[in-house]
């Protein structure tokens, strides 16, 4: 019913409507009984899963009073998610200008930006934090030889709250159902590496100019019951009130070492069999430094990571510093669940089509070839294929009995201020919160400010996620307990004068299964040309993603370069003889191929892109 799958975001009330429909687990039930018809007798079939099973332990609860949420309604509630019926950039742009959420593109030409410095003036969708620009490496280099802070498209630093210092403002469910479009509540939760595969690819694709995106703020620790800032880049190394000044000096020692440590072997080939907080143990580090390297930078685990590992993690954290802000990681604005759409939309401007709420009954496989020939989908309809691209909860039990699967503890709550307050209230902020227990994981948690356009203003989104051991509710209380106040009534102050907790409004549980990492060999008796891509795994990063979407587009196309960058729309040439099957909608033809030339382009091919530029 939606892009992404378990990739998704969702509007405060169509997260409600996910989580009833995963706590009711209804069967799928609508199937043409006469597409066996279809079928031919040197043809067999492998039927598809009529259930959702990668969602479990759904459990949702509200702190904050509900009596008079019974008539609220969502402030103009729309269908967040549309059916993209038409193919091409027309389709796009007229779905996207009627019902589509407001997804503003931030990434404009270098020059434009300058330009509306200079004016002094900001980009309209630069009115609170910092939003980043995602551009290339060149681009950055000429903009900082320019003066400019490299890839910003304009920094608005929010301005000091005046009631950060005072109690918040008591926010109630029915506010948060009138202001649920405000909400884009991300499935999985993860940040983007600044210099990860995911940030290059959306540079090398340009699918970059769909979305925008926010700096991650701050690094914090729990440590010793408290939250804490973590000092990162060298600057803040050196601010920090939190160190003395020889643990500044260790700490710039250690992680000058990380940067370049395949130099020098023999610092640490000594302790490649021990595990990275063994290591850390020998250096001359305090204990605070340990505890702020092993769980704040390399964010690793204190018992299965080797030494090898958390040097490789310190110096992925490291090197990513500095490229768009002071930490590593950016987060898109609206919510993780643009980055498939953004993809979405370029692949529907060079005519791919997308049909939501269109399942598929079984693949038509040929007993001689093996190969999968054709699907058969819900209304009856035989739709040749040359290539069948599946995600692995659509598979049935049968083909997967010998797949083991991990599953990932979620937890996403609403919260009424910041885990950490300070004179700034638009921060984005990543906590890992070590475990309890050795050989427990650690939970990664996020907190995402309303600047991010995930959630109403004087609210706090907080995503918590771990690999499962239990119940993601037994998992992840704990760590909520410790970080937040449970009671429907207003904590209060401790008898230290400490700030009291943030106040949970309302929170969800749930398992996800991680399919990440099965070898296709797994899965018995699937067809050559069916591929089969997993679910998130439990990483911050995305790079599991985008290794995988690389493996099988190279399995299926060699000789092509993977996601190459799009020609200018005034270099497009279609072909008459190739447009007219687009006319008519879905075809079982080959896809159609744009030809590119600098001369001369076809009047409908380019208009077409041209529009969804100028929209856009």
């Amino acid at each position: 019913n939606y892009y992404g799958g378990n990739w998704a975001s969702f509007s405060f009330s169509g997260l409600l409507s996910w989580i009833k429909e995963n706590q009711e687990k209804t069967d799928i039930n609508d199937e043409c009984e006469d597409w066996r018809k279809l079928i031919l007798e040197n043809e067999e079939v492998i039927s598809l899963s009529k259930k959702v099973k990668t969602i479990q332990h759904v459990e949702d609860f509200c702190f904050v009073d509900q009596d008079s949420t019974e008539d609220v309604e969502e402030a103009g509630a729309l269908p967040k998610l549309p059916v993209f019926e038409a193919s091409g950039a027309e389709g796009v742009a007229q779905e996207s200008e009627k019902e589509c959420p407001p997804v503003e593109c931030a990434l404009q030409e270098a020059e434009s930006s300058e330009l509306e410095k200079a004016a002094g003036t900001e980009p309209a969708s630069a009115t609170e934090g910092k939003d980043t620009e995602v551009t290339s490496e060149n681009e950055s280099s000429q903009r900082t030889a320019l003066g400019k802070s490299t890839l910003e498209l304009g920094k608005t630093e929010a301005a000091p709250s005046e009631t950060s210092a005072q109690e918040p403002k008591k926010i109630t469910y029915s506010q948060i159902v009138r202001e649920g479009r405000r909400f884009n509540i991300d499935l999985v939760s993860k940040l983007l590496y600044s210099r990860g595969l995911l940030i290059d690819l959306l540079i090398k694709s340009n699918v970059s100019r769909y979305a925008e995106f926010k700096n991650a703020t701050r690094i914090l620790a729990f440590r010793g019951g408290k939250v804490e800032q973590v000092p990162c880049s060298r600057a803040d190394v050196f601010n920090s009130r939190q160190l003395t000044m020889v643990e500044k000096r260790m700490l710039m020692k250690f992680l000058t070492f990380c940067l370049d440590y395949e130099q020098h072997p023999d610092e640490y080939q000594d302790y490649e069999n021990s595990s990275f907080a063994q290591f850390l143990s020998t250096q001359k580090l305090t204990p605070s430094l340990q505890h702020f390297i092993l769980h704040s930078i390399a964010m690793v685990s204190e018992t299965d990571c080797s030494t090898l590992e958390g040097l490789q993690a310190t110096k992925k954290f490291l090197q990513c510093l500095g490229r768009y802000g002071n930490t590593p990681f950016l987060f898109p604005l609206y919510g993780q669940g643009e980055i498939p759409q953004c993809f979405c939309r370029l692949c529907a401007v060079f005519g791919g089509i997308y049909c939501l709420r269109h399942s598929v009954q079984c693949l038509v496989v040929d007993k001689e070839s093996g190969r999968c020939k054709a699907i058969v989908d819900h209304f009856g309809q035989r739709i040749s294929a040359n290539y069948f691209i599946v995600e692995d909860s659509y598979l049935s039990e049968s083909v997967c009995t010998n797949v083991s699967y991990r599953q990932i503890s979620r937890a996403v709550l609403i919260t009424d201020q910041s885990v950490l307050n300070t004179d700034s209230e638009q921060q984005v902020s990543i906590l890992t919160v070590p475990p309890v227990d050795l050989g427990k994981p650690a939970v990664c948690v996020i907190e995402l400010c309303s600047s991010t356009m995930t959630c109403m203003k004087d609210t706090y989104l907080v995503h918590l996620t771990c690999p499962s051991t239990k119940t993601a509710r037994e998992d992840l209380e704990p760590v909520v307990q410790k970080l937040f106040n449970l009671n429907t009534e207003k904590g209060k102050k401790t008898e230290n004068e400490e700030l009291e907790k943030p106040r949970v409004l309302w929170a969800v549980y749930f398992n996800m299964r991680d399919s990440s990492g099965i070898d296709k060999n797994s899965y018995g008796g699937l067809p050559s040309n069916v591929y089969v891509c997993s679910g998130p795994d439990s990483a911050l990063g995305n790079d599991c993603a985008v290794k995988q979407a690389e493996a099988i587009f190279e399995e299926m196309f060699p000789a092509e370069e993977f996601c190459p960058p799009p020609p200018n729309p005034e270099d497009i040439i279609y072909d008459e003889d190739e447009i007219a099957p687009e006319e008519t909608g879905l075809s079982n033809s080959p896809e159609t191929k744009p030809e590119f030339s600098s001369e001369e382009s076809s009047s409908r091919g380019s208009t077409a892109v041209q529009k969804e530029d100028k929209e856009k």
